[in-house]
Order: structure tokens, then C-alpha cells, then sequence
């Protein structure tokens, strides 16, 4: 008894959307407001205490560390944004989970042939 080919997983048709609603903008508007407002009111403060540290004007030099610290993960993270939107990581973000769809049909193909492989994946 054979079986027949597999296909590769193909999504549903979907209809495109609609533009957002002005209410909607205006919502994410605001809460975008009062969140990164006080975000950068809170980098901002930490970043001039950093200033006077390193300058010698303020008392407390031993909390350089944290603060370079702080700066060196944020420019870590910063660079990995970067360099994972230069190579494209941003572009099509559905596809690995169809990819893990078509390698786990893939898999129990072979499995009920009784071929165990790697698929590479």
C-alpha cells in the first residue's frame, strides 16, 4: 500500500486588512507616550549621573561599573537589532512555522516507512 506524496503546508487564504481605525491609532499613540516618556526620562537621568561620575563632580565613583555595564548590554542588543534587520530577519516572519509544519510531516512520513533520517533541521 502506498501512500501518497506529501505537499508542502500552504496557509489559508486570508483577506487583507483593513487600515487601523483612528481610535486604534490614537490608543497606541498614547500609550506609546506614556511608556517610552518615562523610559528615556529614566536612561536620560541615569546617562547625566553617569557624567558627573566620570567627571569626578559627584561622590559614589564605585557606581561607574553598573552604569557601563547597563550601556554595553543596551549597544549589545542594539547591534543584534541591527544586524538582524540588515539580513532580512524581519521580512517574512510566518515562514519558520511553516517550515516546522512541512519538516514534522516530513518526519512522520519517514517514520511510518520505517526510515529513521535527519532531516536537517
Amino acid at each position: 500500500m502506498t501512500t501518497p506524496p506529501l505537499r508542502p503546508y500552504e496557509p489559508p487564504e486570508t483577506t487583507p486588512r483593513a487600515a487601523p481605525s483612528r481610535v486604534r491609532r490614537i490608543v497606541v499613540w498614547v500609550l506609546s507616550i506614556l511608556i517610552l516618556i518615562p523610559s528615556m526620562w529614566g536612561f536620560g537621568s541615569k546617562f547625566y549621573e553617569f557624567i558627573q561620575l566620570a567627571s569626578g563632580k559627584a561622590d559614589g565613583i564605585f557606581a561607574i561599573t553598573p552604569v557601563i555595564n547597563y550601556l554595553l548590554a543596551s549597544l549589545g542588543f542594539f547591534c543584534l537589532l541591527v544586524w538582524a534587520t540588515m539580513h532580512g530577519m524581519f521580512h517574512d516572519i510566518e515562514k519558520p512555522k511553516y517550515t516546522m509544519l512541512d519538516n514534522e510531516a516530513r518526519i512522520e512520513a519517514a517514520n511510518r516507512h520505517g526510515r529513521r533520517r535527519h532531516f536537517g533541521v
